[in-house]
């Protein structure tokens, strides 16, 4: 099966087999190239205020200074980045990487016990946290590794106008809670105090860890999937061999929503479209919908990229149909499946198809992305990018046939080095050949793209049928009264389990009743849902997936109770 890839006579016209790995040794020498060539252009942009490659250039060799020469950190030190997406988070990013450090993407929304346990984990020694969450990490940091603490505001870098939002942020909006961190410098000042030193010359090859990037995985506890130079570099150059044809160097302008810290918008966003000499329009609240249209508005934007979730929270937000799209040639969805009735619509308002793609923390991220120029949305998450091997197993580690359903399995140069100081855990999902076991049951047709069917363990099993929440889901969707739903199986006497539906309504007067005859015309007996709850809102992720998991965990809560 593997041999054969029979998604290479897929390809589009100019993307290749194999990319060569060899033409850069690290990321900060893919950073450093997109300085020289793209120096005057933007590069980031943020409430405002833009700066140039060559600003981004000498910013992180500031940073890089700072980090070297007055903190003497050494190559391979664990550096935390806790920041939403402000301008201050790519000179952090890439003067850490350009020292030699080990980068570890801190999501700022974990409570004091998560953020203690990766720090305890990744044995940082320097973290960089926006004032905001400043206090969660008052609460546990004597009791890390933690030496260094970098502090700086939501303006800090945005002039006069800088220290007007973050006066209104502390003392209008109360968006950042008192803390005291004896000893913390300011991110401005540390920039400044490093500008004295040289850019450190550190020697770094494929093997050299670039982030430690923490995941749930399978089992709950959040890992750090080491993902090397070689790793991040051959991802930029695969999913950058598979839009090369649909993007002009120096003049994309990509819609960044999704955390810079998240692996989806870090390799694709921060770091291809660097690459590309594109600029990184920051949204740093994705949540305030009627905001984030008002930047897009600003923005002459020709791709974005995003999860199902936001796709879907922009179409129902008002004035966003109204935008002009005549540049958008790009929509990239990721991080969760996205469902029909979305990419639909995302076509019908924008023009542009929403191409999927698929990817994880572990692939660095993307395996499969659809050709760009999908005419309609195909319920693929296409096909394996270059120099990738993807195989169907069946339970037993055996290659199944084309259409039987199994694991997806990857192959390729992306795949992460293993698991942080965690064998055992490694060893469980990577095999000494290389193959990684991404946990997600999938099927792949005669030309080779493959169909995710579900989360292995998100499966639900009525009276012995496998039923997928993403199919019933994404029926569910196209009635028009839905808004959002998730579906999870819950105990049942006579079947084991059943289908449970959490649903957000768009129409306020949707019943269960209408809901359940929808479903009964649509789905098969065993498929449908026994029991309807109506929310406000539905768990998420920091991206904005849907947490089927916190739902399931909720009704064993309330069994045990």
């Amino acid at each position: 099966m593997s041999n054969e890839r029979p998604w290479l006579a897929q390809y589009p016209e100019g993307v290749p087999a194999q990319i060569d790995i060899n033409q850069y040794a690290s990321v900060a020498a893919v950073v450093e190239e997109a300085f020289e060539r793209f120096g005057q252009r933007p590069a980031f942009s943020s409430f405002g205020k833009q700066l140039s490659y060559s600003q981004i250039d000498e910013l992180s060799r500031q940073f890089a200074g700072y980090l070297t020469g007055v903190l003497k950190l050494a190559k391979g030190d664990r550096i935390a980045i806790m920041m939403p997406n402000v301008l201050q988070y790519p000179i952090a990013l890439i003067g850490a990487l350009r020292a030699g450090l080990v980068v570890v993407n801190t999501n700022p929304m974990y409570t004091a016990r998560e953020l203690k346990h990766q720090l305890e984990d990744a044995g940082a020694k320097v973290i960089v946290v926006l004032d905001n969450f400043a206090s969660t990490l008052q609460q546990v940091v004597a009791e890390t590794h933690v030496e260094h603490i970098i502090t700086t505001g939501i303006g800090d870098l945005l002039g006069a106008k800088g220290a007007l939002i973050n006066f209104v942020l502390k003392h209008v909006k109360k968006m950042v809670p008192p803390f005291s961190l004896p000893g913390a410098v300011r991110f401005a000042d540390a920039l400044s105090r490093g500008a004295s030193h040289p850019l450190p010359k550190v020697a770094l090859g494929h093997d050299d860890i670039a982030f430690l990037q923490y995941t749930g995985g399978t089992t709950g506890v959040a890992k750090g999937a080491m993902l090397t130079h070689g790793n991040m570099v051959a991802n930029m150059m695969q999913a950058g061999a598979w839009i090369g044809k649909n993007v002009k160097y120096g003049e994309e302008v990509i819609i960044t929503a999704l955390p810079l810290y998240h692996i989806f918008s870090l390799t694709a966003n921060g770091l291809v479209f660097m690459r590309l000499g594109g600029l990184n329009w920051l949204i740093t609240n994705p949540r305030d919908m009627p905001g984030f249209v008002k930047e897009l508005k600003k923005s002459n934007f020709t791709a974005i990229t995003g999860v199902n979730t936001l796709f879907n929270g922009l179409l129902n937000t008002a004035g966003f149909a109204e935008l002009d799209f005549s540049r958008l040639h790009l929509t990239l969805g990721g991080g969760m499946a996205v469902q029909r009735a979305v990419a639909e619509r995302w076509k019908k308002v924008t023009g542009c198809t929403l191409v999927e793609a698929y990817g994880l923390t572990e692939t660095s991220p993307a395996a499969c992305i659809n050709p760009l120029d999908l005419k309609d949305y195909n319920s693929s998450i296409g096909l394996p990018i270059p120099s990738t091997d993807v195989a169907i197993w069946s339970e037993d580690n055996q290659p199944l046939a084309i259409g039987e359903v199994g694991e997806l399995m990857v192959h390729g140069p992306q795949v992460m080095k293993g698991y942080w100081q965690r064998p055992d855990e490694t060893a469980k999902v990577l095999g000494a050949d290389g193959w990684l076991h991404t946990g997600d049951v999938a099927r792949m047709d005669e030309n080779g793209y493959v169909y995710i069917v579900d989360r292995k363990k998100d499966m639900i099993l009525v009276s012995g049928f496998n039923v997928y929440p993403n199919e019933v889901e994404d029926v569910v969707m196209q009635h028009p009264g839905v808004a959002e739903v998730a579906a999870v199986g819950v105990p049942d006497e006579h079947s084991g389990e059943v289908v449970k539906l959490f649903v957000v309504r768009k129409d306020p007067n949707l019943t269960v009743e209408e809901l359940k005859k929808f479903c009964h015309d649509n789905l098969t007996g065993y498929k449908r849902p026994k029991i309807i709850e109506f929310r406000d809102a539905l768990p998420k992720s920091n991206v904005g997936k849907i947490l089927r998991r916190e739902l399931r965990d909720e009704k064993k809560a309330a069994a045990a109770g």
